[in-house]
């Protein structure tokens, strides 16, 4: 008995060692302000498809990497914000009108946070994530699945890209409408975007 409470010690370090290298493995990102990132808004309407871009929005991710490798192990958090403002199409009449539809007087931000995430390798430092999360636009929040591929790059950023498919009513939105209503939006929209994330 008093063999194996003096080994205790021993195999304690030892499996503390052992846990060592994942949690070293895990990494805080950011995401830069790379020229690749990118988050677009695009939609239908009566007289023609529209898009609405940006290129400026925050978030952080922990990504946990393979010791000694290039392949994702794990995303243990991941969210980003977006300030509606930000977006911007071809029109500043379009731009307002989708600012006011989307109440930016009360909800300022579009705001996404993981809440699980299946990682399927694809080699070569691509991953394909199957993810779920909560997405939130005009103060309401919908949980959403999404496909994203995630790519650790040679510069160690990782850039993450997918989309979205909605509807505006189901975030309480009302398609905005123009021209004194000869202009009508659809209700679907499609949220795409390109995040590059940095250490």
């Amino acid at each position: 008995m008093k063999s194996k409470l003096k080994q205790l010690p021993a195999l304690l370090a030892i499996s503390i060692m052992g846990l060592t290298p994942v949690a070293h493995a895990q990494t805080e990102y950011k995401i830069s302000n790379s020229k690749s990132n990118d988050m677009k808004l695009s939609g239908t309407s009566t007289l023609h498809k529209w898009d609405m871009n940006a290129q400026s929005f925050n978030g952080q991710a922990r990504f946990v990497f393979k010791p000694g490798t290039t392949q994702l192990d794990a995303i243990s958090s991941l969210d980003f914000v977006l300030a509606v403002q930000n977006l911007k199409s071809e029109s500043k009449m379009m731009d307002n009108n989708a600012y006011k539809a989307l109440k930016t007087d009360q909800y300022k931000n579009i705001s996404y946070k993981l809440t699980s995430a299946t990682i399927v390798p694809k080699g070569g430092g691509v991953s394909l994530i199957k993810t779920k999360g909560n997405l939130t636009i005009s103060g309401v929040t919908k949980v959403v699945t999404m496909d994203v591929t995630c790519t650790l790059n040679a510069d160690a950023t990782v850039t993450c890209k997918g989309e979205d498919k909605l509807n505006m009513t189901d975030y309480n939105v009302t398609p905005p409408t123009f021209m004194a209503g000869a202009m009508k939006t659809g209700d679907a929209l499609t949220l795409d975007f390109t995040m590059v994330y940095n250490k």
